[in-house]
């Protein structure tokens, strides 16, 4: 990089700042966490769609399917499940969602099972969250560190900052309407380097004449997952039909931009565009690794720039290596907008999911007045956070879109499980709901620790399968629980404070035990 580079990375680091500024003026938590209901269905899907396909499919995906080891196309089986998933979330989980007029999703759950269903569930979110983007922000940081020679802290921090300040200033609105200019940058920054790439090799044609064909194979009905077999058809599928209908639904992120549109059409419209959107994105992305993989085989110097144990390190390594100065800039932006996109989206939602846990708990005073100086605070609180875990992603998987996929898998199924529960069943019974949620997450574990032959995308819909069950079952032996017979936390505010604190510390340091872990008690 030259200063060129550095200038147009600096311009538009600067720019997010001013454009937060410029949208700082909120007065209510709705103008905050939902935009004041006024963001239309085009907005909220380029914002939904640079959140997804955020540093990790940037970066990762093309690593996986280019480089990885057993890796390649089988990933895209992964994205058939998405039009299904979009059809029950459009038509089955969503509308109730959206007519209950509510910022955080688990409002609806505490309505409907109480308290205790309620912060079960969005103590789920907050750990899943945070880790998810703490590895996205891990996986940025990895670009800076290979293309600037940025030690992995100094480049958590410089996107951490940056992103928090236009984030928390600008709220809901900032979060969208950047997201939506990222989501042209990431595009953008993709279709760039995949036609360097292709130049790299000659055209088009010889491009394609380069791809290695044992990496061409998109579906593997064989591969069933219980063998230690990985990335099959039937896996990927309904594991993922689960996980995308949890993750668009029962995830506060993408759930607060359901909640945001002014309207149900916009809502459902948001969702088909989504839905539209994603798998010809995820196929550009397959072919940009394929292409820059070919063009490394053809360089065994280039190849051996990135370690055997890091293939997530080929596109910065490419575009450091191959693309000229300015463009290099460019790219870099790109990447840095893919992985802001995905912090700034998370901080929002898990403020506006811990705010109103706070504040049905009593721990927080209704005072509209202290509403957005609250919401800012806990934006930089989860900020820092995340940041903080981001240091830790390394551990988890091979890649990192591994990794985060593998995160949710373990506790998405019961989550969607506690939703439809709520959403389907008249008899509804917060015991039946809180220990099928438990039984299925104990299972998860148990396979994550014990299990190794089972292929985690299983985790998903054995989890779901688990938690309805066992609840059903639950509450034709029970009748609906009053909120006082199930509390979980103490009454006091500074109790409670102490006990939700403790209770995601614990939660985030058991999660670590058990990546790192597990390799050992698996021998």
């Amino acid at each position: 990089m030259n200063s060129f580079d550095y200038l147009v990375v600096g311009a538009y680091l600067a720019a997010l700042i001013i454009f937060g500024y410029l949208l700082r003026q909120q007065n209510t938590e709705q103008d905050y966490y939902l935009g004041g209901r006024e963001l239309g269905w085009m907005p909220l899907t380029l914002s939904g769609m640079a959140t997804q396909l955020s540093a990790i499919s940037f970066v990762s995906a093309p690593a996986f399917v280019g480089l990885r080891e057993g890796g390649g196309l089988q990933w895209l089986t992964f994205e058939l499940a998405v039009p299904l998933a979009m059809g029950i979330v459009m038509f089955l989980v969503a509308p109730p969602l959206y007519r209950a007029g509510i910022v955080s999703i688990y409002d609806f759950l505490d309505n409907r099972f109480g308290r205790s269903t309620r912060l079960l569930i969005s103590f789920s979110f907050q750990v899943v969250r945070s880790f998810s983007t703490g590895i996205m922000v891990y996986a940025i940081a990895l670009i800076l560190e290979a293309v600037l020679g940025i030690p992995l802290w100094q480049s958590v921090i410089a996107v951490g900052l940056i992103t928090l300040i236009y984030a928390t200033s600008g709220g809901m609105k900032a979060v969208v309407y950047g997201d939506a200019v990222q989501m042209v940058l990431i595009l953008g920054g993709i279709l760039l380097v995949t036609g360097y790439a292709i130049a790299d090799l000659g055209g088009m044609t010889a491009a394609v004449a380069e791809i290695d064909r044992d990496r061409l194979q998109a579906i593997d009905a064989s591969a069933l997952g219980f063998n230690g077999d990985e990335f099959g058809l039937f896996p990927m599928l309904f594991g993922g039909l689960v996980l995308y209908v949890s993750y668009y639904a029962c995830d506060q992120s993408q759930a607060q931009r359901i909640l945001s549109a002014r309207n149900e059409g916009d809502m459902r419209r948001l969702l088909f565009a989504n839905g539209l959107m994603r798998f010809p994105i995820v196929v550009l992305y397959c072919f940009a690794g394929l292409v820059i993989a070919a063009s490394f085989g053809n360089d065994p110097e280039l190849l051996a720039k990135v370690p055997s144990d890091r293939p997530d390190y080929m596109m910065p390594i490419y575009i450091l290596e191959r693309l000229p100065n300015g463009v290099i800039g460019l790219l870099i932006v790109a990447m840095l907008s893919a992985a802001m996109s995905s912090l700034s989206s998370a901080v929002n939602s898990l403020a506006a999911a811990t705010e109103k846990d706070l504040s049905m708990l009593g721990v927080i005073p209704q005072r509209p007045d202290k509403e957005i100086q609250m919401a800012r605070l806990l934006s930089v609180f989860w900020g820092l956070v995340i940041l903080f875990l981001s240091f830790f992603a390394g551990s988890i998987a091979p890649t990192v879109i591994e990794a985060i996929n593998k995160v949710g898998s373990a506790l998405y199924g019961p989550i969607l499980g506690v939703f439809l529960m709520a959403i389907l069943q008249k008899k509804r019974s917060a015991l039946a709901a809180n220990f099928g949620l438990l039984a299925g997450r104990a299972l998860n574990l148990y396979f994550w620790l014990f299990v190794p032959d089972l292929f985690w995308m299983w985790w998903n819909v054995i989890g779901l399968g688990v938690t309805v069950i066992i609840g059903t079952l639950v509450s034709l032996f029970t009748t609906p629980d009053s909120d006082t017979k199930w509390r979980l936390l103490p009454q006091t505010p500074f109790a409670t404070v102490r006990a939700y604190s403790s209770g995601l510390l614990v939660a985030f340091v058991f999660i670590l035990w058990v990546s790192w872990m597990a390799p050992s008690v698996l021998g």
